[in-house]
């Protein structure tokens, strides 16, 4: 086993000496600030500093992973209930104090998780989640006016007995849960699973097609930011004992998602600061404007939204000259690394594809129409034929479960069903993209880590300097000069450098059936020669079974095993590539197309 490591590494990442240096400054000034302030101030902050741990949640999911959710407000209105209700009908001690907080936190994740089972599953758009986040405060304001004497209706409940401490107590609880909660995000985010959450937010089509279930970990985060959020609110009524239903209403939710624009989203300190700064002056400006500091508030936002789309912490970090956004930033000694491949060829000895009946409709239109086909295990099949013949919507069909009409399509002898793509890689499926599909602001390191995903589970505290790789990826990387651009973001490199990546990336899956939609495309003549002397080798070393849409005929002659031509959304041909090239039926299709279709021409 042999390593390649990236020239000339930097020093050791400092970020995490620097997060826990700032965190403990940052407790120091907790500790500190209310000997400076006086009595009205801390009161304001401590409230602000519990509408900030729920506005990093915000941040969180619409920040990092895409999610724009009106529901956070109404998590911590849940925590704050569940305190007003234990104490107000079971009396205040430390053990219904305890069960309060239980309460609170499983309160919150049952209605995360069914929440995020309706907002998240395979196919809905981030729209349909907005709604249903949306319309899940005006539920539980409604749940809560019909409560009577058991919610206090619309007056909610007061007076019950809480924790008897002084205000300074409370500031020094909240102002920590503060700090530490951002530091918890800070790391979070800035690890492996950190780098998932972009990667959702940037292109779930594409994470799917890489094993990783998208759905399923924003259910999670969604319930672990539910709890998260009514953790502050169980705090902020324990020391205001009071709660209103306009506590989980949607008001509340969308001022979270203001701060969250205002400070600046996807950077966490920018809404944990925006927050704390704009319900102190808000508190301040409601007692001297009292009809007018909302539409203070209101223009401001708009003005910041149009001037100023990445908020207001990180264009002033950037007028200072010491801010950049990047929530993937550069982590410095990359270490490439050949390991011994753990899936490629598939043992059950089943015909690697089978495809039986396959017809693709859009309503009227019938794209393909009865397709048969199998591939065997180490088989290399080229699928050719005029645009329009229906080559991708077969990728497309063979990848995902949703997509065909009518037949049945199995891999390695198990059928797909109607199962997703990220269940369909599980079955040994590998593929890539007509059109180059990769994480434009992620590194091309991030973008190899990601596709082994599937074979080495993220670290949720920690970033990865090693990249394994199986020989055939490592031989992409390498030739293509991509080793020596480990810590560039993908969106800063040429087309050809793209096509290579996506490449790399599905190898790296270690897929025992390959589906290439035009891999060379944007290659030199050099690296598509190398391109298929890996396929080549991919086929005879590991038995895997590639499916490749190709225009370059020269490319398809020197490589493919056997030639399958489209046309129509039927199979015309099915047989070896001399078989093809002597075929006048091939020869007629083709010179049908006239100039259009000159990149198609029949091989000669």
């Amino acid at each position: 086993m042999t390593e390649h490591v990236q020239p000339a590494p930097g020093p050791r990442d400092q970020r995490p000496l620097l997060i826990g240096a700032m965190t403990l400054l940052a407790l120091v000034m907790v500790f500190l600030a209310p000997m400076a302030l006086d009595y009205y101030t801390v009161n304001i902050l401590i409230r602000a500093c519990l509408y900030a741990v729920a506005a990093l949640t915000v941040d969180m999911l619409w920040g990092y992973t895409g999610i724009l959710t009106f529901a956070q407000g109404t998590f911590f209105g849940i925590g704050a209930y569940a305190v007003g209700l234990v104490f107000t009908h079971y009396g205040f001690s430390p053990t219904t104090a305890v069960l309060a907080f239980l309460g609170a936190l499983v309160a919150a994740a049952l209605v995360a998780a069914i929440v995020g089972w309706f907002a998240f599953w395979h196919g809905a758009s981030p729209l349909y989640a907005g709604v249903v986040t949306l319309v899940l405060p005006i539920i539980v304001v409604q749940l809560l006016y019909s409560g009577g004497t058991l919610t206090g209706s619309s007056s909610g409940l007061v007076g019950f007995e809480a924790f008897d401490l002084e205000i300074e107590t409370w500031f020094y609880i909240a102002g920590t849960l503060a700090v530490l909660t951002t530091a918890t995000l800070t790391i979070v985010v800035r690890s492996d699973v950190g780098r998932v959450l972009v990667a959702i937010r940037e292109n779930e089509t594409r994470c799917s097609y890489l094993g990783i279930n998208a759905p399923r970990i924003k259910i999670v985060l969604f319930t672990a930011m539910a709890m998260v959020a009514a953790m502050a609110g169980y705090v902020f009524t324990c020391f205001g004992m009071v709660v209103a239903p306009e506590m989980t209403g949607l008001v509340f939710g969308t001022e979270l998602i203001i701060y969250t624009a205002l400070g600046g989203r996807g950077t966490l300190v920018g809404p944990l600061l925006g927050t704390i700064g704009i319900d102190g002056i808000s508190s301040y400006l409601s007692g001297e404007l009292p009809y007018l500091w909302k539409l203070i508030v209101g223009t401001v936002f708009v003005a910041v939204i149009i001037l100023l789309p990445r908020g207001l912490i990180p264009t002033l970090g950037s007028l200072l000259g010491g801010f950049r956004r990047r929530e993937t930033a550069r982590v410095s000694g990359l270490r490439l690394r050949r390991v011994e491949p753990k899936g490629f060829a598939s043992q059950s000895g089943a015909m690697a594809l089978a495809i039986s009946g396959l017809d693709r409709r859009y309503g009227s239109l019938k794209v393909l129409s009865g397709v048969e086909l199998t591939v065997g295990s180490g088989e290399l099949l080229s699928v050719v034929g005029p645009n329009g013949a229906g080559k991708t919507t077969l990728m497309r069909c063979i990848s995902d479960g949703h997509e065909r009409t009518a037949g049945h399509v199995a891999i390695n002898g198990n059928g797909i069903g109607r199962l997703s793509p990220h269940r369909i890689v599980e079955l040994g499926l590998g593929r890539s993209f007509q059109n180059t599909s990769l994480f434009e602001t992620l590194t091309v390191a991030d973008c190899l880590r990601l596709a082994r995903t599937r074979w080495e589970r993220p670290h949720l505290f920690t970033r990865s300097r090693e990249i394994c790789l199986p020989e055939a990826a490592l031989r992409v990387v390498e030739a293509t000069g991509l080793d020596a651009m480990l810590d560039h973001e993908t969106r800063n490199l040429s087309h050809g450098m793209k096509r290579a990546l996506e490449l790399s990336m599905v190898i790296a899956l270690e897929p025992s059936v390959l589906l290439l939609d035009e891999p060379t495309a944007g290659l030199t003549k050099p690296e598509r020669m190398m391109v298929g002397s890996i396929l080549v080798d991919l086929c005879r070393s590991e038995s895997v079974s590639v499916v490749i849409i190709e225009h370059d005929l020269d490319f398809v002659r020197e490589i493919s095993s056997r030639v399958v031509v489209l046309h129509q959304g039927a199979v015309l041909i099915d047989g070896t590539v001399d078989e093809v090239v002597s075929s006048e039926l091939v020869h007629a299709v083709y010179a049908g197309k006239g100039a259009a279709g000159q990149d198609e021409r029949a091989p000669a």
